[in-house]
């Protein structure tokens, strides 16, 4: 029985191909099989000679170059030999640090720029080596760059070099996990001798190590501290420089970094907190660093290793004056100022105790800041004692403690030459209104807790 046909589909003709296309077919698929590695990394620039395609880099910018890096394996190799390249560093490694005037705009920002850039295309073109064989990749090329070394610049304090080296690093180490970073900071200490050098610094007389201690605080700052816009970044960095330090050494590091220096050659002013009254941007420094450990809550710092921290601050390199304790723990915040205090009251220093609610007094009212603030303090304070008796002895401690430092003022006074008598009497001038207002603010919260 005959079959019947389905029509029901299109028949696909049958044709017949020439010789030449079929030959050309076969070609082109054995070029894709054969050829197909080639193509997917290099693709068009296969057909470059290596020494082309360098040129053609050199009209990228560094941004353009980075975003390159990260096309293929190969071409990423080919990056990095270019930067390997005398030509490819000279471009890339901008050393113009020390030239910070340009016509209508800012030199500092645009170099800073340049090197956070960098910081990326370094990121991605390193980004299969290990932590190591990438830091010794760098290390290399930044190696030509005098001004990147801890003791390579002549003139440190007008040179932007550790400064763009730090951002670099920043941007390099950004998203790093902290055991990464912990070998970035090794291998820093391993290039540059740091751990030595802080040694030698903190061990030795203050001042008697001037240039060291100037370039160990620029090289700390301007390298790993500075840059990084989160906190819990630059508390990692700081933990990394005091922590293996005993309590003692650390204050001292901490002044060395973070303390206030001269304007004319930016050395350590040791002496600024012991002879007399100081201001508050000497401060802000010390106050931000101590203010970052605290806050930023990481378990390698408790309450009670930044309080130790800035009890020993306080007797660096010899006791400091009050004032300038008080003033301190106000830039320091509220909770550092509490805690501080409540530590002195729990330890039975209630004399101690009173002296600095003077002072606390005292900066208040020169550097008008509300003097319920003082009061309320010295009140939060007073519920720390367990009973009334002792409440009782330490609000006596506060009202002797202004007669005291009254009488001592004047006798200062007296005794003083004339441009001392001048400073001292205008302290005092301070110190009396200062005493008038608070106790004003003791009597407004005596009052409201009467009538409410």
């Amino acid at each position: 029985m005959a079959s019947r046909i389905n029509t029901n589909f299109t028949l696909i003709p049958s044709q017949k191909y020439r010789r030449s296309n079929r030959r050309s077919s076969y070609i082109f698929n054995n070029t894709i099989d054969s050829d197909s590695q080639p193509l997917s990394t290099l693709g068009n620039f296969k057909a470059l000679p290596l020494e082309i395609f360098q040129i053609i880099i050199r009209y990228l910018s560094v941004k353009d170059i980075s975003m390159l890096s990260m096309v293929s394996k190969t071409i990423n190799q080919h990056i990095i030999n270019y930067i390997s390249t005398s030509s490819g560093s000279k471009r890339l490694l901008l050393q113009d640090f020390h030239n910070l005037e340009l016509p209508g705009r800012r030199q500092d920002s645009v170099i800073l720029e340049h090197y956070r850039l960098l910081g990326l295309l370094f990121k991605r073109c390193t980004l299969l080596l290990p932590t190591r064989e990438r830091l010794k990749y760098i290390h290399k090329i930044f190696a030509e760059v005098s001004c990147f070394k801890f003791n390579g610049c002549a003139a440190p304090m007008q040179c932007l070099g550790l400064s763009c080296y730090g951002m670099f690093l920043q941007t390099l180490t950004a998203g790093w996990d902290e055991l990464e970073c912990h070998r970035v900071y090794n291998f820093l200490c391993e290039m540059t001798n740091l751990s030595r050098k802080m040694q030698t610094i903190v061990f030795s007389k203050p001042g008697s190590a001037r240039k060291l201690e100037l370039r160990t605080r620029l090289f700390c700052r301007n390298v790993l501290l500075d840059h990084w816009t989160h906190r819990s970044d630059s508390v990692f960095w700081l933990t990394r420089i005091l922590k293996p330090w005993p309590m003692v050494n650390q204050a001292r590091l901490l002044y060395i970094i973070f303390g206030p220096i001269s304007p004319q050659d930016g050395q350590v002013i040791w002496q600024k907190m012991i002879e007399e009254p100081t201001d508050e941007s000497s401060l802000r420094g010390l106050a931000d660093a101590i203010r970052l450990l605290y806050d930023t809550g990481t378990k390698e710092w408790t309450a009670d290793d930044v309080i130790s921290l800035v009890d020993e601050l306080s007797v660096v390199p010899r006791e400091w004056l009050l004032e300038n304790n008080a003033r301190l723990l106000i830039l320091s915040g509220n909770n550092i100022c509490f805690t501080f205090m409540a530590s002195k009251a729990v330890n039975g220093r209630a004399a101690e105790l009173a002296k600095l609610i003077v002072f606390l007094a005292l900066v208040c009212e020169k550097e008008l800041y509300c003097m319920d603030w003082a009061v309320k303090m010295m009140h939060k304070v007073c519920k720390v004692f367990s009973t009334s008796v002792e409440r009782s002895n330490f609000l006596q401690n506060v009202a002797n403690a202004f007669a005291c430092v009254i009488m001592e003022m004047l006798q200062s006074i007296m005794s003083g030459d004339r441009d001392e008598e001048e400073r001292n009497f205008l302290n005092l001038f301070h110190l009396v209104h200062a005493q008038a207002n608070f106790h004003k603010e003791v009597l407004y919260l005596t009052m409201n807790s009467l009538f409410t």
